[in-house]
């Protein structure tokens, strides 16, 4: 049986595991291929996490966002083209998400005028970055909504 960590900074990848009361030895038993030690690692920064490590733990912690958290957070790709998505209830997503199309809706004419012609000329440049922050908060509404659904799947909760 293993000892309770006492820990401050804890890895996102600790406290997930830690949120299920398993210890590490727990984990290696749930997790084909993974070691007590090799998480031991993991979770104290001592090795490089892996793809494949994070797509396990997310599986057999029933924790999808983990696989966010990573590329958002630790891949040198996903650092900049990878939006960390946060743990949202299920009305504040279909809100955030209604609200930005209901704004796209209104900007939809101004997008129309600035692609017209295929350039984007400095009279247009505010308003089309404008529209670039609307179908962002849309495209992050819809990721919430994917989290959401990935983790009731994975919890059990809905079946898929």
């Amino acid at each position: 049986m293993g000892r309770k960590s006492t820990k401050e900074n804890k890895s996102i990848y600790q406290i997930t595991r830690e949120s299920l009361g398993w210890t590490r030895e727990k984990a290696a038993d749930e997790i084909p291929g993974m070691s007590a030690e090799r998480i031991e690692k993991l979770e104290n920064g001592r090795a490089v996490v892996q793809p494949e490590d994070v797509m396990l733990m997310a599986k057999y912690y029933k924790a999808p966002s983990l696989c966010n958290y990573y590329c958002s957070h630790e891949c040198a790709i996903g650092q900049d083209s990878v939006p960390e998505v946060k743990r949202k209830e299920l009305s504040q997503i279909a809100v955030e998400t209604l609200n930005a199309l209901n704004r796209m809706n209104r900007e939809k004419d101004r997008l129309l005028e600035i692609v017209e012609d295929g350039e984007i000329t400095p009279d247009e440049y505010e308003d089309f970055l404008n529209i670039k922050t609307t179908l962002d908060k849309i495209s992050l509404s819809v990721d919430s909504l994917k989290l959401w659904l990935d983790e009731k799947i994975a919890q059990g909760k809905i079946e898929f």
